[in-house]
């Protein structure tokens, strides 16, 4: 996807999640489904992790975050990630998004932290407290807190699997009435 240089788009970074694990985490939602609850879910072609969000950028400052992304990922070869436990964001009294985590010392760690100090020197603020995390679901409504943490609480260990990284996504994200749209906008090979 090309844009012109005054073109603005919202957009992030990120890394898609490997089609076989979409099964295991449909699998946690539809456990989620089963509460009485308001959650909006994420559908599985939009599941994802994000290593930064940019927000609206135009075309030239795409082209300077992809020199930044390759400068960085040289230093970078595929690698896996094992995606596990269930949690919330902020914290379990004020549930507004439900994930699934990674195992610790994952390399996208470092990662995002090579890539946020390049992302830094073009002018984007710091990342605070990253936490690499699958979102599946945001709570819309504070209806029935306890049901929410208890399913947190019954897959708090699950283990979804293992997946290769070996390409990072900058991404386009349209907002509509049903949901955000997302496409590519570049596609970097570790």
């Amino acid at each position: 996807m090309k844009l012109k240089e005054s073109e603005t788009v919202r957009s992030f970074l990120a890394i898609e999640v490997d089609n076989d694990l979409i099964p295991q985490i449909t699998d946690v939602q539809k456990e989620f489904k089963k509460t009485n609850t308001r959650i909006k879910y994420v559908p599985q072609e939009n599941m994802h992790l994000t290593l930064k969000f940019f927000g609206e950028i135009d075309g030239v400052m795409i082209e300077d975050i992809s020199l930044a992304v390759e400068k960085v990922i040289k230093n970078y070869s595929s690698f896996d990630l094992n995606i596990e436990n269930c949690g919330c964001f902020p914290n379990r009294n004020v549930i507004k998004v439900l994930w699934l985590g990674l195992r610790e010392g994952s390399p996208i760690t470092s990662l995002q932290k090579d890539l946020d100090k390049e992302f830094r020197k073009l002018g984007f603020k710091k990342e605070r407290n990253f936490i690499s995390h699958l979102t599946i679901g945001r709570v819309k409504s504070p209806k029935n807190k306890k049901e929410i943490r208890e399913k947190i609480d019954e897959f708090e260990n699950v283990k979804i699997g293992k997946m290769t990284v070996s390409r990072i996504h900058l991404k386009k994200s349209t907002l509509t009435p049903d949901g955000p749209i997302y496409e590519d906008i570049k596609v970097f090979d570790l």
